[in-house]
């Protein structure tokens, strides 16, 4: 029977020791591939029989393999040591515990907007996902594409309050989410700590920033709030993925982690049309979320979007559609939110 999570803090212990009480080093954890999944998720009782194997785009910190036969339709990840990136960047491999936990929770609130976990390996870094339905596509490839529906913000802006709500009301379950250093590795570093030193002109400010969202631990945070990481339908409905950087700590990042990315892209858009609906989008994110929040947003949100906005040019990861041209007007005008020479949120947009 396959494992099912229980808390970030007890299967972390598990990831340590075999049955027979032998110590696991991650550093050498086999990695899987499309030859090898199968017979892992067989002697896992996760499938019952051979399967198709499809290697998807993970991002940068996964594999991604989807698995298919006629009885069984999921999604398996597995947790990489060392980023896909230009620059070195290293992250615990437990972070797949964390997102399976995370996954497990707020699918029970959300059922429709989280997929269904069916499997978590803590030895492996592994977890097995029932797959999202076709008719979903990546909403970052839709915006990039034109196709901007500020009814995606609101429903977004929706989701997210529920959740922040829930982990406000519950302080239980935000000690199952115990301390650790994977929102450090994968969000403060090279999205906080890069920038501060790219521009010490800033660096006070940004360490303002960092104390917010590193000790104010008010609820349950997604930390990787992303187009990247939601599908989208013709209906406007959507489904949010990637829990891995989930952790106890302050709103204000995830709302700056996807306006950020709003930004970004409205800038690249060509048509004036195209950047008001950027804007829109966000505005509806915002005014959806304040509407259904018991915490009200943070007066430091534009110094986030600032900060990660920066991170998307100057950062570990930067992204891939900004021309130089591009990348200059977003320099100068999130340096002008910083310097405080701007402090209207919807500026920050072009």
């Amino acid at each position: 029977m396959a494992r099912k999570a229980r808390s970030a803090d007890s299967l972390a212990k598990d990831k340590l020791f075999l049955d027979n009480g032998q110590m696991v080093d991650s550093s050498v954890t086999q990695l899987l591939n499309e030859q090898t999944a199968i017979p892992y998720l067989l002697g896992r009782g996760v499938i019952q029989d051979d399967a198709v194997v499809e290697t998807l785009a993970g991002g940068v910190s996964n594999i991604v393999l989807a698995i298919h036969n006629d009885h069984s339709d999921l999604v398996l990840k597995q947790a990489l040591p060392q980023l896909k990136t230009e620059r070195l960047w290293f992250a615990d491999q437990a972070r797949a515990i964390t997102e399976a936990l995370g996954i497990e929770i707020l699918h029970s609130i959300t059922p429709h907007n989280v997929p269904e976990l069916v499997d978590v390996d803590p030895i492996r870094f592994t977890l097995t996902m029932k797959r999202s339905p076709r008719s979903y596509l990546v909403w970052k490839s839709e915006l990039l594409e034109g196709n901007i529906s500020w009814q995606v913000g609101a429903e977004l802006g929706k989701i997210l309050a529920t959740w922040h709500n829930f982990g406000f009301d519950n302080p239980e379950v935000q000690a199952k989410f115990p301390a650790n250093d994977l929102f450090e590795q994968l969000r403060i570093w090279p999205f906080y700590r890069v920038i501060q030193d790219k521009y010490p002109d800033f660096h006070e400010r940004i360490g303002l920033m960092i104390s917010e969202i590193e000790d104010e631990k008010l609820t349950l945070v997604h930390g990787d709030f992303s187009p990247k990481n939601i599908l989208v339908n013709n209906e406007d409905e959507t489904i949010v993925l990637d829990f891995e950087v989930m952790h106890v700590g302050n709103p204000v990042f995830d709302l700056g982690f996807l306006i950020a990315h709003l930004v970004c892209k409205a800038i690249r858009a060509d048509l004036r049309s195209d950047k008001n609906a950027f804007r829109d989008t966000a505005q509806a994110f915002l005014n959806a979320y304040e509407a259904q929040s018991r915490n009200p947003i943070s007066v430091s949100l534009p110094n986030h979007i600032a900060i990660i906005a920066l991170a998307r040019v100057d950062g570990v990861s930067p992204v891939n559609y900004l021309t130089p041209a591009q990348q200059e007007e977003l320099r100068s005008a999130m340096k002008a939110i910083l310097s405080g020479e701007s402090t209207e949120l919807m500026e920050l947009f072009p």
